[in-house]
């Protein structure tokens, strides 16, 4: 009798670990966010990064701005910052940038960082709402660093809300089971009226656990046979992208 209990109490223990490890996606944040890319012009991308760390994220906060997170691709040769930012919402946004840039401590910073020349070659903006697949998106640093995956997946024209109830029903779970943290869940606001995308990012313990976990989520009998059942009419997605980031010294999430 004892020894049945014993492995009933096991039993729940495990349950409940993993049921707390999945996602418990509620009503969604109504915050509005951005994914900005940087890339340098050549030889300053050391300068770029560093002027977040000594100036912008200061001066971002000191006009309503939320960092959420500054990551550079593990790959080397990628020369990119990539962070992103919340808002209350768009015309916040609006009034916040438009503050920055005339901010006369934010010009002295240009003019004492940039007296040998541009740092920033271009920059790609994503803007983004959050998806009710989402966690609540916290701002954690956990020690070791860990590595990060941003991914973007493009829907086949109307598959959108079917990609996202698989999510929902299947992907979210298999993920945890394999491994990976969900850190959020977006849907991208595309300026053209056109399908959004659907924007996450995972975190890994390293680039190659990150892979390996993958490897072993594609060929999970379990997801073989979601994906099969859900894409009966069709591939839910034409492209999925990824990119490995590691986390710079002053991000909020690490």
């Amino acid at each position: 009798m004892m020894q049945k209990l014993y492995s009933l109490l096991t039993f729940c223990l495990l349950l409940s670990s993993v049921v707390m490890a999945v996602p418990n996606p509620g009503k969604p944040s109504s915050k509005y966010y951005e994914v900005r890319i940087y890339y340098p012009t050549p030889g300053k991308y050391a300068a770029i990064v560093d002027r977040f760390r000594q100036y912008t994220l200061k001066i971002f906060e000191k006009h309503g701005m939320e960092n959420i997170g500054y990551w550079t691709p593990t790959d080397t040769t990628q020369k990119e910052l990539i962070y992103i930012l919340a808002y209350p919402s768009r015309e916040a946004r609006d009034a916040s940038w438009k503050a920055f840039g005339s901010d006369p401590e934010w010009k002295a910073v240009v003019a004492k960082t940039e007296a040998n020349g541009k740092l920033v070659d271009h920059v790609d903006q994503i803007f983004m709402t959050e998806s009710d697949l989402s966690p609540t998106i916290k701002l954690q640093k956990k020690s070791p660093a860990r590595t990060f995956e941003l991914r973007t997946y493009t829907p086949a024209p109307g598959k959108l809300d079917d990609l996202l109830s698989r999510f929902r029903d299947h992907t979210l779970k298999l993920f945890t089971k394999h491994g990976m943290t969900h850190i959020g869940y977006w849907v991208t606001q595309e300026k053209d009226g056109g399908q959004p995308k659907l924007v996450y990012i995972l975190a890994h313990p390293s680039e190659a656990e990150g892979k390996k976990h993958f490897d072993e989520f594609r060929k999970d009998p379990v997801w073989v046979k979601a994906k099969e059942e859900s894409e009966k009419n069709g591939p839910l997605t034409t492209k999925v992208e990824s990119i490995y980031m590691t986390p710079t010294d002053y991000s909020p999430i690490r």
